[in-house]
């Protein structure tokens, strides 16, 4: 895990490429770099070392030929199967890493070798003879990149801050729309105008720097046929891959199925305790958020260094500050202040942290999945009755299902998706994601799985533990446990994690799986509510964001603002989101 960087053009000097490498220091501490190929080009690198510890492993890594380098941001969990064919093929190795492997793989095979990686990657593979960079990043968007491009120079970085602190962009306001609604910027943009993302499953070969065209790396179609045994199979396999590394390895534990699976699968296969780190809410909330009493009784269940974190308003306090500083953007989750919490703790024992993401999005564990599916099996019901039923007074959750019915699924799953129902302009921005040759349900999903798992899950879980030098895994994504699901077409299947729930009863873990979902966040209705010090700081520093800001964005947006009290019932997610949005633009002077 580490951050690459490269400026390419007139901006190209160490001193801009320096700056780059200080901006994310945190991401790899162990070691950095610089590097001028030829006149105009920089690249940089900050190494965590996760494989191969040792200094020969250091980057940029050179071909022993002297014509290509490599810096690379991630993991390549097949990478001993690819130095396998590669020994065949006469290349003696150095070290043990994956770099080395990666690095001989694309000299051979170049941007076709892509498609035979599985792991969560971002690169930068530089041919000295041809003078052309391949960048490429992985198709689940598990490591962050950016870029900005004009006639002059090309910047790309492994967050944004670095380029804005080396270029001028002003802040891009249209964005807040975005980030009401759905949590985040519109996929591909940032809160900074011409700082773009660098799109997953994306790869480009550039021989100029002021032009290049994507190409897409090919989804590594599944050959197993998709049943409980087969994704217990290789869900077995990944995890025992996946928690391999040359530095200590823990797990954060969140009480629920999908982290709890992993753990009781590797304890099973190995009968190794690792470190575990959950997270516990003051006593008169444990109630409704109960995660972190499972994570007590599963830790007392199976063997597992388990460590807990107390969080209360005066923790929470207490570390705002520096959590501020530390994240590259705002996204509207408070399960990123939470993450990057374990990360504050776990950092002194471990380097890597191995969560259950992905899960949710895949297999349909969220609420918004089982509303869907109710929606859909019931069309013409719904559609014709919702909005006489919308009237009935059955609460938020009622509320929220039956207004955002329409007769459109894409819109229905939009409403769904979103904090609120967004307007028929900025469901444009999202409906050429939806794939149309997918199975309604199936479809929401792969939604999913393509924009709140990338811009959400994936964003805080990188953002919030490299803040720390740590790195993140997420074995549900690995590709063998992807092909499965590819290959799913039963909805049954695809509804509530029935595979996870039923190898959660298999290791004597019936009450895991049986266990009502909580979400994973801080209790904001209940801080909200109080009228103390969270309540009171929340809703100043709003009106302050809509006296200083507000003629910026839209009415729905400044009517939170103006009255924070109003939204407590119903919108309390949306009022952390602007806060945190809020104290982060004000920290950065926007």
């Amino acid at each position: 895990m580490c951050g690459i960087h490269l400026i390419w053009g007139k901006g190209a000097n160490q001193d801009s490429i320096q700056a780059l490498v200080d901006s994310a220091r945190h991401r790899g501490p162990d070691q950095d770099a610089i590097y001028s190929p030829w006149a105009g080009l920089w690249i940089g690198v900050n190494r965590l070392k996760i494989l191969h510890p040792g200094p020969d492993a250091d980057q940029p890594l050179w071909a022993p030929d002297g014509k290509s380098l490599l810096i690379l941001n991630g993991e390549i969990y097949n990478f001993q199967e690819l130095r396998s064919l590669l020994s065949k093929m006469g290349i003696d190795f150095i070290t043990q890493s994956d770099t080395e492997v990666l690095l001989h793989y694309l000299r051979f095979f170049g941007p076709k070798g892509l498609e035979k990686l599985n792991g969560m990657f971002a690169l930068i593979y530089v041919d000295l003879i041809n003078k052309s960079v391949l960048v490429a990043r992985d198709g689940n968007g598990e490591k962050p990149l950016y870029y900005a491009q004009n006639p002059d120079t090309l910047v790309i970085s492994s967050e944004t801050g670095g380029i804005a602190k080396i270029q001028e962009h002003a802040p891009d306001w249209e964005q807040v729309e975005h980030y009401f609604h759905f949590r985040f910027p519109s996929p591909g943009k940032t809160f900074h105008r011409g700082i773009r993302e660098w799109k997953p499953g994306r790869y480009s070969t550039i021989f100029r720097h002021d032009t290049f065209r994507w190409d897409t790396i090919p989804l590594q179609i599944g050959i197993l046929t998709p049943t409980q045994e087969s994704f217990r199979d290789a869900l077995k396999r990944t995890i025992l891959n996946q928690f391999h590394a040359d530095v200590p390895v823990g797990i954060m534990l969140s009480g629920g199925a999908d982290s709890s699976l992993l753990y009781a699968l590797w304890y099973q296969e190995t009968g190794t305790q690792l470190q575990g780190y959950s997270i516990q809410v003051e006593k008169k909330y444990r109630s409704k958020y109960a995660d972190g009493d499972a994570a007590i009784r599963l830790a007392n269940q199976i063997p597992i260094n388990h460590r807990v974190l107390e969080i209360d308003q005066t923790v929470f306090f207490n570390n705002w500050d520096e959590y501020l500083q530390s994240i590259d953007l705002p996204i509207g989750d408070s399960a990123g202040f939470l993450t990057w919490m374990i990360g504050k703790t776990a950092k002194t024992q471990v380097k890597v942290l191995v969560s259950g993401a992905g899960a949710d999005e895949l297999w349909g564990g969220y609420q918004r999945h089982a509303a869907f599916l109710r929606y859909w099996e019931q069309y013409r019901f719904w559609t014709s009755w919702s909005t006489t039923l919308e009237k009935l007074p059955f609460g938020r959750e009622w509320k929220k299902f039956t207004s955002g019915i329409r007769k459109n699924p894409n819109q229905t799953f939009l409403n769904f998706s979103a904090l609120q129902n967004p307007s028929s302009e900025l469901k444009g921005d999202y409906e050429r994601i939806f794939n149309s040759n997918l199975a309604e349900y199936k479809r929401m999903l792969d939604f999913d799985r393509q924009v709140y798992l990338v811009q959400d899950v994936l964003k805080i879980h990188d953002n919030a533990l490299m803040a720390h030098g740590i790195e993140g895994r997420s074995p549900y994504l690995d590709s063998s446990v992807l092909g499965i699901w590819q290959n799913v077409e039963d909805p049954a299947l695809l509804s509530g994690k029935p595979w996870i729930k039923n190898l959660l009863r298999d290791q004597n873990l019936a009450w895991v799986a049986d266990r009502k979902k909580f979400g994973f966040g801080l209790p904001l209705r209940e801080w909200l509510s109080e009228k103390g010090e969270f309540s009171n700081r929340v809703f100043s520093t709003l009106k302050e964001f809509d006296r200083s800001h507000g003629e910026k964005f839209t009415k729905p947006v400044r009517q939170l603002l103006r009255y924070p009290e109003d939204g407590v019932k119903f919108q309390f997610l949306t009022l952390y989101n602007l806060f945190l949005l809020a104290e982060w633009t004000k920290l950065r002077r926007l």
